[in-house]
C-alpha cells in the first residue's frame, strides 16, 4: 500500500474501524473470508468517512505542507483496495461522485451510497425529457445498494451530460445477468433499464469529461489497483520472512524495485495536482495509470511464481485479490492509453525550455 503516514491521521482512523469490525467478525485481513454482509458492513463505515476524505487537488493539508491533500486521498484507496477490491471499487465511485458534483459547483450531495456511471455506446442510451429519463445503462457496479447515481447521457446535440439519479424509485429494473466475471464477481454489476424516470441535470454542458478532475479522478482508480498489487506483494514479505531462501529474495528484489519506483510517481503525481490544481495533468497520469498496471501484472506473476499454488488455493484473501485484480485493472485501455502518451509526448517535445535537449533530460 501507499505506506501508512504519520502526517495522515484520518487513514488511521479508518484502518482502526475496519480493523475493529473485521476482529469483530472473529477475522484478520489475512484470513477474511468476506460475506455480503461484512462487505456491506464495511462500505457503511468508510461512507461515514466521506466528508473528510480529501478531494482532489485540496493542496496540502498540514502546516508544514508535507503530505498534499491528494495523497491522502490515494493512500485511503490503496489501503481499502487491499482489504478488499469490490468494497474499493465502490468507495472510490462514491468518492468520484461527491467530487465530482463539487467540482461542478452542487454542494448539496444527500447522504448514503453515490456510484458514478458514465459507459456509453449502447444502442438504446439514456434520453432526458422534462425532467424524466429513459433508456439502458450498462456497467453499472453497485446497481442494487447504491442510493444515487451520478450518470452520464448525451442530449440532442451530442454534449455530455450529467444526471442525477435517485435509484429509489420505480420504473427501474436491473439485470445482473451478463455479469459473469470471476474477478470482481460481487460488485453487483448491472445493465440498468430506466422507464420515465426522475432525474435532475447538474453542472454544464461536457463538464463531466472537459474539467481537469476527470483525470485527477482517474488517478484514484490507479490508487485502487496500486493497493491491491502492495498486498500481494507483502505476502512474498510473510513467506521471506518466515523461510528465507536466495530465490524469493531474487523474486522479492525485483518486485520491490518496481513497487518502490511506482510508490515514488505517486507522491511525484499528487504533489503536481496539489500544486497546480487547474491543470489536468493528463500525460502524468496516464503515464501513472500504465505504470500501475504494469507493475499490478508484474507482481502477480512474480509472487505466484515465488509462493506456488498454495496461498491461491488456501488464502482467501490472496485468492480474491489474484483473481479480482487482472479485471479491475482491464480499466486501463492498452494501446489505446499509450497511444494518447505517445501524442501527448510529442506536443510536449515541442515545448521544450531553454537549455533542455530532450523532454527526459534530468
Amino acid at each position: 500500500m501507499l505506506p501508512l503516514d504519520a502526517t495522515n491521521p484520518l487513514l488511521s482512523e479508518i484502518k482502526a474501524s475496519i480493523d475493529n469490525i473485521i476482529h469483530t467478525n472473529n477475522q484478520t485481513i489475512r484470513t477474511l473470508g468476506l460475506t455480503d454482509a461484512l462487505r456491506h458492513d464495511i462500505l457503511k463505515a468508510l461512507i461515514t468517512y466521506s466528508e473528510k476524505v480529501p478531494h482532489p487537488a485540496s493542496g496540502a493539508t498540514n502546516v508544514n505542507g508535507a503530505i498534499s491533500s491528494t495523497l491522502i486521498r490515494w493512500q485511503i484507496l490503496a489501503y481499502v483496495a487491499g482489504v478488499d477490491l469490490t468494497i474499493a471499487k465502490w468507495f472510490e465511485s462514491h468518492l468520484d461522485a461527491l467530487s465530482i458534483l463539487h467540482e461542478v459547483g452542487y454542494d448539496k450531495a444527500d447522504q448514503g451510497l453515490w456510484a458514478v456511471w458514465a459507459a456509453e455506446g449502447h444502442s438504446n442510451p439514456i434520453h432526458y425529457q422534462q425532467g424524466k429519463i429513459s433508456g439502458t445503462k450498462e456497467w453499472c457496479s453497485g446497481a442494487n445498494i447504491v442510493d444515487r447515481a451520478l450518470m452520464t447521457y448525451r442530449d440532442k446535440n451530442g454534449q455530455s451530460q450529467l444526471l442525477i439519479v435517485d435509484m429509489q424509485q420505480t420504473g427501474i429494473e436491473i439485470d445482473n445477468e451478463e455479469w459473469q466475471a470471476v474477478g470482481m464477481q460481487a460488485t453487483d454489476t448491472a445493465t440498468l433499464q430506466f422507464f420515465k424516470v426522475t432525474a435532475s441535470q447538474v453542472g454544464i454542458a461536457n463538464a463531466y469529461l472537459e474539467r481537469v478532475g476527470f483525470w485527477h479522478g482517474a488517478a484514484g482508480v490507479a490508487a485502487c489497483w496500486y493497493g491491491a498489487t502492495a498486498y500481494l506483494a507483502d505476502y512474498l514479505i510473510s513467506a521471506y520472512e518466515q523461510k528465507p531462501n536466495d530465490y524469493k529474495a531474487m523474486y522479492l528484489g525485483q518486485i520491490s524495485t518496481a513497487l518502490a519506483v511506482t510508490q515514488q510517481y505517486f507522491r511525484y503525481v499528487a504533489d503536481l495536482i496539489d500544486s497546480q490544481p487547474q491543470l489536468s495533468h493528463e500525460l502524468a497520469i496516464r503515464q501513472l495509470k500504465l505504470q500501475v498496471e504494469k507493475v499490478a501484472r508484474q507482481v502477480m506473476e512474480v509472487v505466484g511464481q515465488a509462493l506456488g499454488a498454495a496461498p491461491f488455493c488456501r488464502n482467501a484473501h490472496f485468492a480474491r485479490l489474484s483473481a479480482d485484480l487482472p479485471v479491475f485493472i482491464r480499466q486501463s485501455h492498452g494501446a489505446f492509453d499509450l497511444q494518447k502518451i505517445g501524442e501527448l509526448t510529442g506536443i510536449l517535445a515541442n515545448d521544450l525550455t531553454d537549455g533542455q535537449d530532450n523532454i527526459w533530460q534530468l
